[in-house]
């Protein structure tokens, strides 16, 4: 039995509930973090990693963030988080909806 792999959300909406600016804000966070990939593939320039790949989840942008981004690189984890923090964005975390479940 495979287990689903948690993730981080960074909704664009705000923790006072407003859409989050530039309307591209998820397509360059994800831009940035793109040389983060799994080992032994082959980097494109032209690609998203599969670590953090943005998403229109019920009409908002997001992010989505794998959980084992932390494991491959720390501070890029540290680097999304922060970036959600002090944007005051809204966050959702899988592994936290999934703890306690068989």
């Amino acid at each position: 039995m495979t287990h689903p792999v948690p993730h981080l959300i960074i909704h664009g909406i705000t923790l006072e509930g407003q859409r989050f600016r530039p309307s591209d804000w998820a397509e360059r966070l994800a831009g940035v973090m793109s040389q983060f990939r799994p080992e032994g593939s082959v980097p494109s320039p032209l690609s998203y990693s599969p670590y953090v790949m943005p998403r229109l989840l019920d009409g908002v942008r997001c992010v989505v963030v794998d959980h084992r981004l932390r494991q491959i690189e720390p501070l890029a984890w540290k680097f999304v988080c922060d970036f959600a923090h002090s944007n005051q964005l809204k966050t959702t975390d899988t592994a936290e909806s999934d703890e306690g479940e068989p």
